[in-house]
């Protein structure tokens, strides 16, 4: 009897999880863009409000957050762009590990050097 089920394309490994996250980011960002618009649109109502909630983003929590966004967004880039080799270019497929570890290393490369920069503003001033 198969240990795996015949006939998935996934079965548990890395393109199952990186297709997870690419979810979970999409949903993420798509979040973000929505309250984004919300308060940006505040302008328009009052901009005695927008500046109000713009100040309730100066806060070490937001700043974290934005580590976060900054995250889901470097994942969904580059793991998107892996996903258009998969499905486009006749070898992705069998390169689908690779591709995934060249998604994580770029995403290190990029992240790290954001995130310490980052936090050094959030908390340092």
């Amino acid at each position: 009897m198969p240990s795996k089920p015949a006939g998935t394309l996934y079965r548990g490994r890395e393109g199952m999880w990186s297709w997870v996250a690419h979810r979970i980011t999409g949903v993420g960002i798509f979040l973000f863009l929505l309250v984004h618009v919300l308060d940006t649109a505040l302008v328009r109502v009052s901009p005695e409000a927008y500046n109000e909630v713009i100040g309730t983003y100066k806060n070490p929590i937001v700043g974290l957050l934005e580590v976060g966004l900054v995250a889901a967004i470097l994942f969904h880039a580059f793991n998107g762009i892996r996903l258009i080799l998969v499905d486009f270019w006749a070898k992705g497929p069998r390169y689908q590990r690779q591709l995934m570890i060249g998604v994580g290393v770029i995403w290190v490369v990029l992240f790290v050097p954001f995130v310490i920069r980052h936090l050094t503003h959030v908390f340092g001033g």
